[in-house]
């Protein structure tokens, strides 16, 4: 556990509360100070992502996983003590996941039925999760380990999906590869900046070269926004 931790207890106290069952119930904690947590049955997407998580009904159920845990998550009560590992984001319309992506995700088969780490929580707008969710789901990267190696056209055309099943609002849609950009900075420098404290596993991650895969794949968003802006949602 970490500094942060009683706070994401109360957390997954609150969404079984509110009839979210995604997410891992709590259970207590150890006399050697480890947390007990629900064991929930089926299968991690990746990485290297599985065959069942590269699916568009994987996709789809993992948009509206994450459009449910938020909804569910604006009446958590805040409190003054309340620790976070990550840094809280204004507009506080959420709390965000910090980390959505296959690697977080349980499926039985091609749906996603769980959601696990919620050590990166934090309150923050909804864009800022979704932007990063769609990062990793679509995903808007050139590394073939996480699903990469799709064309962009195919990698544009689930960024539409994810957005369209999780109803993201209009202005959202037309910030969305901006703040995918920024959200993907702010990890880098966050990987980096625990790495130079030596704090795991963020120096490992960082010697093994994530922070630079990162960056090429800001480069590769940049180089095609064009193909990545999100049109309005059909009516």
């Amino acid at each position: 556990m970490g500094p942060w931790s009683p706070t994401i207890h109360r957390l997954l106290l609150h969404l079984r509360a509110r009839g979210f069952t995604l997410s891992p119930g709590f259970r207590g904690v150890t006399k050697e100070g480890l947390e007990i947590l629900d064991y929930l049955e089926g299968t991690v997407g990746g990485y290297p992502i599985s065959s069942g998580a590269e699916t568009r009904e994987a996709l789809t159920s993992a948009a509206h996983a994450l459009r449910d845990f938020h909804n569910a998550s604006v009446s958590f009560t805040r409190e003054r003590s309340d620790k976070w590992m990550l840094v809280s984001r204004a507009p506080h319309q959420v709390i965000c996941h910090g980390d959505f992506g296959p690697h977080n995700c349980i499926l039985e088969g091609t749906s996603v039925v769980g959601m696990i780490d919620f050590d990166t929580a934090h309150p923050g707008p909804r864009l800022w999760d979704v932007a990063y969710s769609v990062y990793r789901w679509a995903p808007m990267s050139v590394a073939p380990d996480v699903g990469g190696a799709r064309t962009v056209s195919e990698q544009a055309e689930r960024v539409q999906l994810f957005c369209d099943e999780y109803g993201l609002t209009r202005e959202s849609r037309e910030q969305l590869v901006d703040v995918v950009v920024e959200r993907l900075r702010a990890l880098v420098n966050f990987m980096r900046h625990q790495a130079a404290r030596d704090v795991e596993p963020y120096a490992r991650h960082v010697e093994r070269g994530d922070d630079v895969l990162f960056e090429a794949d800001i480069e590769y968003i940049l180089l095609n926004r064009d193909s990545f802006g999100v049109s309005s949602a059909p009516t």
